[in-house]
């Protein structure tokens, strides 16, 4: 499996490894021109909450925890949207980072998102191995 690492978690949790984004689809399916490789490592800081976030767009935090204002009303909503469409909270991950740092919330993520097939990495927003086509299904 190739991929877990910390340039790859974004201020708001969302880990951009998993994102369909990353593997170079959009939500409907068609690829992209353009493959994302990840807030952090193309300078956007957060694709939904720099737009909202000063701290953000200053770059005063490298994660929303770090806020005296976390979890904001910005995040709260996109995270809403992320568990009831996803079943992932990104308001979680920034929790597990705070508590029990990096390294372990990677080794989570790695267990969560690989696919029993081919050991490579489940999309969170399909349930799609990019890698062998498997579909993982609630």
């Amino acid at each position: 499996m190739k991929g877990f690492s910390e340039k790859l978690i974004a201020p708001c949790g969302m880990n951009c490894r998993i994102c369909i984004g990353f593997f170079g689809y959009t939500m409907n399916g068609k690829k992209r021109k353009i493959k994302c490789i990840g807030c952090k490592p193309r300078d956007k800081s957060c694709a939904f909450l720099k737009k909202f976030c000063k701290k953000l767009t200053k770059k005063e935090i490298e994660y929303c925890y770090e806020c005296i204002d976390f979890p904001c009303i910005h995040l709260e909503k996109l995270d809403q949207s992320y568990q009831k469409r996803f079943k992932m909270s990104m308001i979680d991950n920034l929790r597990m980072i705070k508590k029990q740092g990096m390294g372990a919330f990677l080794k989570e993520q790695e267990k969560k998102y690989k696919c029993p097939e081919c050991g490579e990495i489940i999309c969170v927003h399909n349930g799609k191995c990019y890698s062998c086509d498997t579909l993982i299904k609630d």
